[in-house]
């Protein structure tokens, strides 16, 4: 007789079901609609197509269709192809040493298929008729035979439909579109031999014809401003046998000899870089094609930016579109479910031949370094600012809505923030310690103040004092300029050291919200009307904000294509600003992962307006110029930091004055 104890462990394993089991499966590839567009784009690619069509509603919430002129499928293949692991891409556990196509896991369409309303039409090209092939949420409705063309058409309704938990966390549509529009321009781009087309409910984003080359592609897709911004780069190195897969040991001999014939290759790389003046502030322009495979690799990151060591500045990022082909024994995509990531065989050599080969294009362009004069108001300040304190809890539109903008995901590349590091100003052996990576808190405290308005303080202070911040600027008297870019300043509190640019920033946000909620914003009509060329992404992101930018003091219209025609614009933004104001408006709400609601899209325009009227750095001001910064300073609501969350003001109190100097 089996005891009671080991009758209840007995019951607690069990088998999951296959409909939870390609649930499961669901989450680890598909995220969001941009990853069900993904995976079939690269069945398609794979299968041999020519011209793909892919047309979305609601930016792929309610509707997926893909349409592809490739090989298609027979009636058997068609329903084996949504078995868990069926694939037509892999035969033995070897071909995982050599994975030639993007497609291989076998899990992607049971997956998706279990998670919407699938509806599959395909044709083999020696067959005469077709077949239909229609799941809801991963059960087979109706298999029949059609007529039909060529290729294969896969059309997804209702993505999510079953699991309303997974769909509640999807974004607003215009960021879920602008997540599809990148993904299918930078697969455009990988492939200017065949064509492509997006198409919303709307209107069409992106129409590629095949073209002759790579450059012909990105003029198509961007246009001449952008391409003549870049820079080719083209090498090639052969591969030593380092590194290279070896057979088992039971076939050792068998291939032994052929082993030896055989050639390790070769590794290609080609593409565009760059040059020193077009400066992102993230990784998130740097785009990487290995085997023809959007993927996102550090190795290959970290040697982009050795490329770039001292030709551009440490804090902007190039934009670079890298094709890096190898033999496929060489690079091991088996790694996540999503086959984003990869991992080279020969690590340091391929970190190498990016580092070198990049390097050498700039050198033989002969760049000539444009380094950043303005201070670029972006999130910085991390929630604890000095040493021991706690994170700030933040909840209001200001800080949410402008902190950092998300990646794409699985596409985007990002470095993990770097740990802070302590560095000593040397006053003596009682030293001040403070964080190297964050602005220096002149007033060091245990915790740091947090106001009612919930803007997060850029330094710590003591409770008492904060509160009694703006009488405190108004009685600051300033003493000069430190490099004509920030203003020192004293009072009987102490030392004080302002940020010109982002005081000024701060001081014009809350006047241009003002203005807003007033309707009265100030604007100025251009000499000339500014055409601006968008990417699909941007455009997508254009229609959905417009009518705010109206408001806000522009005066835009559609121009062609997918151009916009600026012809009214903010007061006190130089023309030569508004440009690139705008392009990085579009690229920040393009990234965004929360839906684009008023306060926040009213909030971004108005910092982002802000930032390219406000006072420059290394500009020289004179005495009544300093004193009346102050004084406005001292009127808005937030005076601690700009509407990015950049500090504006540090001060060294009278306390720690005379203890640096060993008075106390």
């Amino acid at each position: 007789m089996i005891p009671a104890t080991i009758t209840t462990l007995m019951g607690r394993i069990h088998v999951l079901s296959e409909a939870v089991a390609n649930k499961i499966a669901a989450g680890e590839v598909v995220e969001r609609p941009a990853s069900v567009v993904k995976e079939l784009l690269e069945n398609s690619l794979d299968a041999g197509s020519t011209r793909i069509k892919i047309q979305v509603e609601a930016g792929g919430k309610k509707l997926i269709q893909i349409t592809d002129n490739g090989c298609g499928m027979v009636r058997d293949d068609a329903l084996l192809a949504f078995e868990r692991h069926a694939t037509s891409k892999l035969k033995n556990a070897e071909d995982l040493l050599s994975v030639a196509t993007l497609g291989f896991r076998g899990e992607a369409l049971p997956s998706i298929a279990s998670v919407c309303r699938l509806h599959l039409e395909t044709r083999a090209p020696d067959e005469d008729s077709g077949t239909i092939v229609e799941i809801n949420g991963g059960k087979i409705f109706k298999v029949e035979e059609a007529g039909l063309p060529t290729g294969t058409s896969i059309t997804i309704r209702d993505l999510f439909f079953n699991t309303p938990a997974r769909k509640k966390f999807l974004k607003a549509e215009s960021t879920e579109l602008s997540h599809i529009a990148s993904l299918v321009t930078h697969y455009a781009l990988a492939h200017p031999d065949k064509h492509f087309e997006l198409h919303s409910a709307t209107n069409a984003v992106l129409v590629a014809p095949p073209v002759a080359g790579y450059s012909e592609r990105v003029y198509q897709v961007f246009g001449k401003e952008v391409l003549d911004q870049l820079l080719p780069v083209a090498a090639m190195q052969p591969l030593e046998r380092i590194g290279l897969p070896q057979p088992p040991p039971w076939r050792k001999q068998e291939e032994d000899e052929e082993q030896t014939r055989a050639e390790p290759g070769e590794m290609r790389l080609h593409g565009f870089v760059s040059k020193p003046e077009i400066q992102k502030l993230n990784r998130n322009s740097i785009y990487i094609f290995v085997n023809g495979r959007l993927i996102r690799d550090r190795l290959v990151q970290h040697a982009i930016t050795e490329a770039y060591r001292n030709i551009l500045p440490s804090t902007v990022y190039p934009v670079v579109l890298l094709f890096l082909e190898l033999p496929s024994g060489e690079v091991d995509v088996n790694v996540h479910p999503s086959k984003t990531e990869v991992r080279f065989r020969q690590q340091s050599v391929m970190h190498d031949f990016v580092r070198d080969s990049v390097r050498a294009a700039l050198m033989k362009a002969r760049p000539v370094p444009q380094f950043a004069t303005e201070i670029h108001a972006h999130p910085t300040a991390s929630s604890s600012l000095t040493p021991g304190a706690r994170g700030a809890t933040v909840d209001i539109a200001t800080w949410r809505a402008l902190n950092s903008p998300a990646p794409l995901p699985g596409f985007a590349l990002q470095a993990p923030a770097p740990p802070p590091e302590t560095g000593r100003l040397g006053f003596g052996n009682d030293s001040i310690t403070v964080e190297a990576n964050a602005a220096v808190a002149l007033a060091p405290a245990p915790q740091p103040f947090i106001p009612d308005d919930g803007c997060t303080p850029p330094i710590a202070m003591e409770p008492e004092a904060a509160s009694d911040l703006a009488p405190a600027l108004v009685s600051l008297k300033p003493l000069g300029q430190i490099r004509e870019s920030f203003i020192l300043a004293v009072n009987h509190e102490g030392l004080w050291i302002v940020d010109q640019h982002v005081a000024h920033e701060r001081v014009l946000f809350e006047k241009i919200l003002k203005q807003r909620a007033a309707q009265k914003v100030e604007s100025q009509r251009l000499l000339m009307p500014l055409v601006l060329e968008l990417t699909p992404g941007q455009q997508a992101v254009f229609s959905e904000i417009c009518e705010e930018l109206n408001l806000n003091g522009f005066e835009a219209e559609p121009f062609g294509a997918r151009s916009v025609a600026i012809k009214v614009a903010p007061a006190g933004v130089e023309a030569a600003q508004i440009e690139k104001m705008l392009h990085e408006l579009l690229d920040q709400f393009s990234r965004e992962e929360q839906a684009l609601n008023l306060e926040k899209v009213r909030a971004r325009i108005a910092a982002s307006i802000a930032c390219h009227a406000a006072i420059k750095v290394n500009m020289p001001l004179e005495q009544n110029k300093m004193e009346w910064l102050l004084a406005e300073l001292a009127k808005t609501e937030c005076p601690m930091s700009c509407p990015h969350g950049r500090p504006v003001v540090l001060r060294y109190s009278m306390k720690d004055i005379q203890k640096a100097f060993k008075r106390i």
